[in-house]
């Protein structure tokens, strides 16, 4: 036998094989997915609250101030804590926001439900009249009725959410007004601390960021939550092993995205101070005690470090984006697998199986902006405090990065950046 006539048998021997063990190839998957779906849920769970209370206490520690010292930035109004912040200025508007966000909940589902409906009911019925409590229709009576319903279901959810962002802009941006104001008020009766070259930047740069966070600070978690439970519920009504499908890939992307996001921001920070390095080196017309050739040596120095970081950040940026491109491809392998063979079995219909198809991929989005939201807000309470720190005149932080220095064999010494002026 040649090895041609060799390979051929064994590709039918495998064709073969799968198709007489095909029974026992799902029962494994399903195994997989509905005993391993619960088991990375927990594991990731308590690995991530664990993170989550380690980075806290770092933060506590880093920026702990004894609370009489901030006496004077509680005169003013800059309570401790931007929540308690937020809700003492806008708690009205907040419970506005979160029944607007409850609101665009059941018109998201409808927006889930009724493409099923269209493929079963309407494209699908084996009957040319079809009759819905007591009302008869035709068809492509019946089709152009849901057509409707599900063009007002994304009409109605579209205006919701454009009504949410524009009155998340408006009570970020009265918050930020307010808390211009406030900062200034305490400058002036504190003593002025640190004079108007550090008002300055805090009151036009810093106090928006903060500001803004207002108009997120409670609506985000409650619409970004609340879109990701309406389509896992949606996939778990349709069939709970698809909704587990869906959920198996969640703590795998949850374990592998975090980190190589935060190496490209830890990169980007690297690129940031390099880039006003070299910033500093090119606007130095009159270089101290520098030979001319040791400061070209410098400048070319800190042009090969920028652009061996930017090719880090282009290694790890594509990296992450084909782990999330693979990942989020992968879910539907288990639908079309399971979905399918549920299809065949007549467990599942066409129409449901296609409308879980469209709901995940919509699945990962609310999560990804719930991430940045956590990181966001941790960044938003690092500055909170610094600017009542600003206020009270403790510990007043210079906006500027220090100058390099150059060491005796003629090589930059590290600087540090205020975290009030750090970018990530």
């Amino acid at each position: 036998m040649s090895v041609l006539d060799y390979i051929h048998e064994c590709s039918h021997g495998a064709l073969e094989w799968v198709a007489l063990t095909s029974s026992s190839f799902l029962h494994a998957i399903l195994h997989v997915v509905i005993y391993g779906t619960p088991l990375l849920i927990l594991l990731s769970t308590i690995m991530f609250a664990f993170i989550i209370y380690r980075k806290a206490r770092a933060s506590r520690k880093l920026t702990a101030t004894p609370h009489e010292m901030l006496g004077r930035a509680h005169a003013v109004g800059l309570t401790d804590g931007i929540f308690k912040l937020i809700l003492r200025r806008t708690r009205g508007r907040q419970i506005v926001l979160m029944l607007g966000a409850a609101a665009a909940m059941p018109t998201l589902y409808m927006t889930l439900e009724i493409p099923k409906h269209i493929i079963n009911h309407a494209i699908s019925a084996g009957q040319k009249s079809i009759e819905i409590q007591g009302v008869q229709f035709s068809q492509v009576e019946f089709l152009i009725t849901l057509c409707i319903l599900y063009l007002a279901s994304l009409l109605i959810n579209g205006l919701i959410k454009y009504w949410l962002n524009v009155y998340q802009g408006r009570v970020g941006e009265l918050l930020i007004r307010r808390l211009r104001l406030m900062v200034y008020r305490g400058w002036r009766h504190n003593g002025q601390p640190g004079g108007r070259s550090q008002l300055i930047p805090i009151i036009v740069q810093e106090v928006e960021p903060v500001g803004g966070f207002a108009g997120e600070a409670f609506v985000t978690p409650v619409f970004q939550g609340g879109t990701f439970l309406t389509i896992l519920a949606f996939m778990l009504v349709q069939n709970p092993v698809l909704g587990a499908a869906a959920l198996l890939m969640l703590p795998i992307q949850l374990t592998v995205i975090p980190p190589l996001q935060r190496k490209i921001n830890a990169l980007n920070r690297t690129r940031v101070r390099e880039v006003r390095h070299l910033g500093g080196l090119i606007g130095d017309a009159e270089p101290r005690a520098r030979a001319p050739l040791i400061h070209l040596r410098l400048v070319q120095s800190s042009i090969l470090i920028i652009q061996e970081v930017r090719f880090k950040i282009y290694k790890n940026k594509f990296l992450m984006k084909s782990a999330i491109n693979f990942l989020n491809n992968l879910v539907p392998f288990f639908f079309y697998l399971i979905g399918g063979y549920y299809v065949i079995d007549g467990t599942v219909s066409f129409g449901a199986l296609v409308a879980v198809l469209a709901a995940h991929k919509e699945f990962s989005a609310p999560l990804r902006d719930l991430l940045m939201y956590y990181q966001v807000t941790q960044d938003v309470r690092v500055r909170y405090r610094e600017v009542q720190r600003f206020v009270a005149g403790v510990l007043v932080r210079h906006p500027h990065r220090q100058e390099a220095e150059v060491s005796s064999d003629g090589g930059p010494t590290s600087a540090t950046t205020s975290p009030l002026t750090s970018t990530t």
